[in-house]
């Protein structure tokens, strides 16, 4: 692979999608709505005949989709989730020589498991809010790639940490909060943080996707990405709290009812495909991520 088409380029993921595709000599054609400088605008919702046009002038090996919404109305989750990837799907099925796609999806689309029990792909799929919906609507669209000569697979990825985590994740929102009220004696406000969730490097989530996108045959439809490991969200808070040396309480408010993982009590994602089919496991542990984590806000805070 020498070439790829990343689209959500400017994501929390696709930036480090980026950042590592470019290491390692890979050419990368880096695609956004809202693009940097340099970068091609590419929305994915706006229709098949755009994306089809998009892939043919850049010619590339593989295409990784890191593109999608994950809050919003109704109407936005469906855009961004549904018709982006049907249209997506779309203009590779009219490709000459379609290239290899890489989507990514997540672990919301599993919905309540077994606590206990480690996630795999073969477990039924039932998502309890609407972005766990959309996102397994868009992966059964890219499941149906199958039936031609498109080849695909989807990255079920689970709770991704590390530097640039945005506010919509408890990491983001609680790294952002302890920076703001560094040195003060303001308490900080979380949601609950009775559950369990899989975390991982979001810098492993980009060596899965280039792994993927790589690998020399055909893969499985759907894999697994997370640490493989399910840690207690107080644990996470704790955890941070002493990356940074805060001297602040974090305080757990009632549930909002809107989190997008809301309901679901305890997550573990089973990694043992992509391990026996990409030879990729996880690298970095906790620390290090929420230390990064820490160390970007006070660039970007």
């Amino acid at each position: 692979m020498s070439r790829v088409l990343l689209i959500g380029a400017t994501g929390f993921v696709g930036r480090h999608v980026r950042a590592r595709a470019c290491a390692a000599g890979v050419e990368v054609v880096a695609a956004a709505r809202s693009p940097e400088p340099g970068g091609l605008r590419l929305d994915l919702a706006a229709g098949p005949a755009e994306v089809a046009e998009a892939i043919l002038d850049t010619a590339p090996d593989a295409i990784v989709n890191c593109a999608g919404v994950t809050h919003g109305t109704p109407a936005e989750l469906v855009s961004g989730n549904v018709v982006a990837v049907a249209n997506l799907v779309t203009a590779l099925t009219s490709a000459i020589c379609p290239p290899r796609l890489v989507h990514l999806g997540s672990a919301a689309e599993y919905g309540d498991v077994e606590a206990g029990v480690p996630v795999a792909e073969t477990a039924p799929p039932r998502p309890l809010g609407l972005y766990g919906v959309t996102k397994l609507a868009g992966t059964e669209l890219v499941r149906t790639l199958a039936e031609t000569p498109v080849d695909a697979v989807v990255l079920r990825v689970f709770n991704p940490v590390g530097p640039g985590a945005p506010r919509s994740t408890l990491a983001g929102r609680l790294a952002a909060e302890l920076r703001r009220t560094a040195g003060t004696d303001e308490d900080v406000r979380v949601g609950p943080l009775t559950a369990c969730r899989d975390l991982v490097d979001v810098r492993d989530v980009a060596d899965a996707v280039l792994a993927a996108a790589r690998a020399p045959g055909p893969v499985p439809a759907v894999l697994n990405v997370g640490s493989g490991r399910a840690t207690p969200l107080r644990d996470l808070a704790a955890s941070l709290v002493r990356v940074t040396g805060s001297r602040q309480r974090v305080l757990e408010a009632p549930a909002a009812g809107l989190e997008r993982s809301s309901g679901v009590a305890w997550q573990q994602a089973d990694i043992r495909a992509i391990g026996r089919v990409l030879g990729w496991k996880p690298a970095t542990d906790l620390t290090t991520s929420l230390r990064d984590l820490w160390a970007d806000t006070a660039c970007t805070g």
